[in-house]
């Protein structure tokens, strides 16, 4: 008989006071914890894990492992080889797959682990399996870094109204899927936060009007790019809620977003959280009271390196981060290639906090390439007064379309001319004259997971980007 999938809060407040320990001890403490937990992994895999097991066959005994002596990982190997990848032989992948086919069963679990997947963005969606041990992990380890400041602003928002969270409804993924399957497995902690969901792959019109209709919200957590659509129709006077704070992640949230957030909202008066994480690791890190990001490192390591793999310098810019996530046995992330750029801080964050911190600047699958040419897609203006939605779309390396989304009773040539004549000005200041960009009659598209990128890059043979496209006129936990 299958095992049930259940929660255990004796084991998430046990997480909790670990946490709590790790952290009282300092820099020795945490260096010490990681490595026990990183060779406790090491020999799970070796003995549970046929890929694993073949992959270190030639490496040191487990318990004189060192982090640099493990080879790094990256996400289509191990998905192609994902039935022997795992250290329990019950989930093959295509009963995995045949589970995340079924969106009646989002956050329902496989006997005694819960599966989701990743957007995709930066190639072929991973398919995400975590044990009841992880939910746990991720319950107590986050309260375990709660700062006197995070309690009072938990407190204080629930009491002004309640949480709504905006994110793709049309998949597996985490920002629905990891709510619904704590609910399933503790009602009582689930229904502390609160949570009202609104699928983000719906006309703007229709989300504003939902969001109208309740009444008190206090906290809205949702992607960047879902943020900026909400700023512009606070802008215009059509959006009339006013929130307290904004959870944002799963994109790169800008200084300039976040600033005009502010001045949209007057009503934040705990601003915006940005914390950094990903499907492979929802836990990955915490946002101090100073605004920083620092990483969970007794459960979870991040390595900054260079296009070599190499270790960076702190302060010193990384061609992609290396994820190990400690904390699941069942899945082995170990040194992973998630593809972000990362930035270490040289100095000690003013909140005291012991953990290492640093600073997102995006994904290497989200930079537009042309010849020699990489431009971040921030420096794109896509942003005009007769339209809702713009999006630059690379079909070829010197060759773009773009999409719009018009307002109400906007024309489409003049828009279309102006934001065409826009994007063409930019490519002329890096010295590309010889792109084309063209007017397309395709409306802007979503991702799966209800993201919207306002620019998508070719696929790239060097980083597997894809533009992982799929839900028309359609716009984390």
């Amino acid at each position: 008989m299958s095992e049930v999938m259940r929660f255990s809060l004796c084991k998430a407040l046990g997480y909790l006071a670990g946490g709590l320990w790790t952290g009282w001890g300092g820099r020795k403490r945490i260096e010490t914890k990681q490595l026990r937990n990183l060779r406790r992994l090491v020999e799970k895999v070796r003995r549970d894990s046929p890929l694993f097991r073949k992959l270190y066959a030639d490496l040191r005994p487990s318990s004189e492992i060192e982090l640099r002596d493990l080879p790094v990982t990256r996400k289509p190997d191990l998905m192609s080889k994902f039935d022997d990848w795992l250290t329990i032989r019950s989930l093959p992948l295509e009963r995995a797959r045949e589970h995340l086919r079924d969106i009646e069963k989002v956050g329902v679990p496989i006997d005694d682990v819960a599966v989701f997947q990743t957007s995709g963005t930066s190639g072929e969606p991973a398919v995400i399996v975590l044990s009841e041990s992880f939910v746990e992990y991720a319950s107590g380890i986050m309260l375990a870094r709660f700062e006197r400041y995070h309690r009072k602003l938990v407190r204080d928002v629930r009491k002004l109204g309640v949480r709504v969270t905006i994110t793709g409804g049309h998949g597996h993924f985490a920002g629905n899927g990891f709510n619904k399957l704590v609910q399933r497995l503790s009602p009582r902690l689930a229904k502390g936060f609160g949570i009202t969901f609104i699928e983000a792959e719906q006309p703007i019109g229709q989300l504003v009007d939902r969001l109208n209709a309740i009444a008190n919200i206090s906290w809205i957590v949702t992607y960047p790019s879902m943020l900026a659509i909400l700023v512009r129709e606070k802008e215009a006077g059509r959006l009339q809620i006013e929130p307290a704070f904004f959870t944002t992640g799963g994109e790169t949230l800008t200084g300039d977003l976040r600033e005009r957030a502010r001045r949209a909202f007057p009503s934040l008066k705990y601003g915006i959280s940005d914390p950094y994480g990903c499907t492979e690791c929802l836990a990955l890190s915490f946002e101090c009271s100073h605004g920083r990001k620092h990483v969970n490192e007794d459960w979870v390591i991040l390595e900054a390196v260079d296009e070599a793999m190499r270790p960076v310098p702190d302060g010193t810019l990384s061609a992609t981060v290396l994820l190990t996530v400690l904390a699941n046995e069942v899945q082995p992330f170990i040194r992973y290639d998630l593809g972000d750029c990362v930035r270490f801080y040289e100095d000690t964050c003013p909140c005291g906090s012991p953990f290492r911190s640093f600073e997102v600047e995006g994904r290497q699958a989200t930079l537009v390439r042309v010849g020699e040419v990489t431009l971040s897609p921030l420096v794109f203006d896509l942003e005009h007064d007769q339209a809702q939605r713009i999006q630059l779309v690379q079909i070829g390396e010197r060759d773009f379309e773009l999409r719009i989304q018009l307002a109400e009773g906007a024309a489409a040539g003049p828009v279309f001319q102006e934001v065409i004549a826009s994007v063409q000005r930019v490519f002329r200041d890096n010295g590309l004259d010889d792109v084309t960009v063209r007017a397309a009659e395709a409306p802007p598209e979503f991702t799966a997971s209800g993201k919207f990128h306002e620019v998508v890059p070719l696929r790239s043979a060097k980083t597997g980007s894809t533009s992982e496209l799929g839900v028309h006129q359609s716009v984390p936990k």
